[in-house]
């Protein structure tokens, strides 16, 4: 039974998941929190990944460590995407076994689902069509994690499962135009061209496919719920059930960021849409009594002071 003394790994702790897990845990009054800086600790690293569970031997571990980017990098650099994530989860989850640690919730994402799946898609679609090309190694990694999840479970009885949050965003997130998600690229972009007082935004793609967000704190909250529950499904969605166009987004962090002028979207049709539309059915994760909480427009200020607080 997981209760405040006992010790818990977050694995991807300096993250945007990661990091907001860790903030959930404290606040929650978990004392016995144990991270790691990749200086430190090579998770890509199996012996040392071994060595690190077998003398911390935590009760509880969180998979937040993985590669991520967003439509440029994922499609740019397909080989670092697969290698960096199979290493990472394969260390943690089967060093995990060897050191009788029973408990693990592996982080994925909503795009290990098919490409043109059914909307709102539900946990059984996994594996039902082909995946998004731009992002099909991350996918593949993320969907071998969680049937080395489910294998473990069946021929070891280990209670390892499986949360597959949306679109994140939030504080302490990767802003780069190029190798970030459409969203915190977005706020950059935004933010530049207030800087520079100019009136057009440059979005890529035709800004019609259409994504769900989720506000990083409420995916630690599910991750919090979901380490105390036990649950016979292996994978659960995370989301708010609620998606928008990337068009009706660019307008709304606008609104927000850059009110003061009137601002001209400019779509470079040049550039991939992606996935058409992603959003996920939340029927599972409500049934075992956890929804998302926090107002879209709330969360976007509070990570916009986030964005302004770091040295760029």
């Amino acid at each position: 039974m997981i209760n405040k003394n006992s010790k818990i790994f977050v694995a991807g702790h300096n993250g945007l998941v990661g990091s907001a897990i860790v903030r959930k845990l404290k606040n929650k009054g978990y004392k016995k929190i144990i991270t790691e800086t990749k200086f430190n600790l090579d998770l890509t690293n199996q012996i040392k990944v071994f060595n690190f569970l077998k003398k911390k031997k935590p009760d509880f571990i969180f998979i937040a460590a993985a590669k991520v980017g967003g439509i440029y990098s994922n499609n740019k650099y397909k080989a670092d995407f697969i290698y960096s994530n199979l290493s990472i989860q394969n260390n943690i989850i089967h060093s995990a076994f060897r050191c009788k640690i029973k408990n693990l919730i592996f982080l994925g994402s909503s795009c290990v689902y098919p490409r043109l799946c059914r909307q709102p898609i539900k946990e059984n679609y996994l594996l039902n069509g082909e995946l998004e090309k731009t992002n099909e190694p991350y996918a593949i990694a993320k969907i071998a994690g969680i049937k080395m999840c489910e294998s473990y479970n069946y021929q070891y009885r280990t209670n390892y499962r499986c949360l597959m949050p949306t679109n994140t965003f939030g504080p302490n997130d990767n802003y780069d135009s190029l190798n970030s998600h459409f969203f915190p690229s977005l706020i950059k972009k935004i933010h530049k061209i207030k800087k520079e007082n100019k009136n057009k935004l440059i979005v890529w793609g035709d800004g019609k496919p259409k994504r769900e967000l989720i506000y990083v704190d409420d995916v630690a909250d599910a991750c919090v719920h979901f380490m105390k529950k036990k649950t016979k499904e292996i994978t659960i969605n995370i989301g708010t059930g609620k998606d928008y166009p990337i068009q009706q987004y660019a307008k709304i962090l606008l609104k927000i960021i850059y009110p003061e002028k009137k601002v001209k979207i400019i779509f470079d049709k040049s550039k991939p849409n992606g996935t058409p539309r992603k959003v996920l059915d939340i029927s599972l994760a409500k049934r075992h009594g956890w929804r998302a909480k926090t107002n879209l427009e709330e969360a976007i200020k509070i990570t916009y002071r986030d964005f302004l607080s770091k040295k760029r």
